[in-house]
């Protein structure tokens, strides 16, 4: 069983103290700060191992400095997923543009977002899959339903209703899909020892099994075709 790195492994020593930020470059500090945090968790692969101590050694400065940006571990933890949120609705969007059927797009959002939950499992883990008591004030729920990321697959479903392929309530059917996706990028991220069969022939026959179940009469005279070009029911 492979075993994360620790911090004395992966080379995180002590950066050499900085000086005293200069007026103005308190956003340039925090914006390191950000950058350190991700790669401790990005090496480390265990949020738990992201110290404080350890994030102000990775940048140079004194713990207390982090504290002038963030209120807590819990805070800037968010803060780095906050970018990964930003960065997932962008790999969504690549993989959908250009795709003019309703279906084949929402299959390619689909996959999109499996893999990119299964590739940033601790932003992942910390964004959808920790206790409600560690969401910051400043992160309510709300705002993943106000996110870009939510809005466009939103936007997504209103397409394929419009075009006769979906039927129902765009947020109820949105919520429905994104329900399916987590579902399964949760388990491979927090059962990675599981005898998984081939993960992808999992994750196409979760996708069919969804739009199957929500297609209307003309967009499963059509499923076929996009079968045939896009991969197995």
């Amino acid at each position: 069983m492979r075993r994360d790195a620790t911090l004395s492994e992966i080379g995180t020593s002590p950066s050499p103290r900085r000086a005293r930020a200069r007026r103005g470059e308190g956003e340039r500090l925090r914006s390191e700060i950000l950058a350190a945090t991700e790669r401790l968790l990005v090496q480390t692969g265990d949020l738990e191992a992201v110290s404080i101590r350890a994030v102000a050694d990775a940048v140079g400065i004194s713990p207390p400095s982090i504290y002038l940006h963030f209120a807590d571990k819990n805070e800037l933890l968010w803060a780095v997923c906050e970018r990964h949120f930003a960065a997932l609705d962008e790999v969504i969007e690549q993989a959908a543009a250009g795709i003019a059927d309703p279906i084949e797009s929402l299959l390619l959002r689909g996959r999109a977002y499996i893999r990119f939950g299964v590739e940033n499992p601790e932003p992942y883990r910390i964004l959808f899959m920790s206790k409600p008591t560690a969401t910051p004030e400043n992160f309510p729920p709300e705002r993943i339903l106000q996110s870009a990321a939510f809005d466009h697959l939103v936007q997504a479903v209103v397409r394929a209703i419009a075009a006769g392929d979906l039927a129902g309530d765009p947020t109820i059917v949105s919520i429905g899909l994104w329900a399916a996706v987590h579902g399964i990028t949760s388990l491979f991220i927090s059962k990675p020892d599981f005898p998984w069969p081939d993960k992808d022939q999992v994750i196409d026959r979760l996708l069919w099994t969804q739009i199957e179940g929500l297609a209307t009469p003309k967009a499963r005279r059509r499923l076929p075709r996009i079968e045939a070009e896009r991969g197995p029911r």
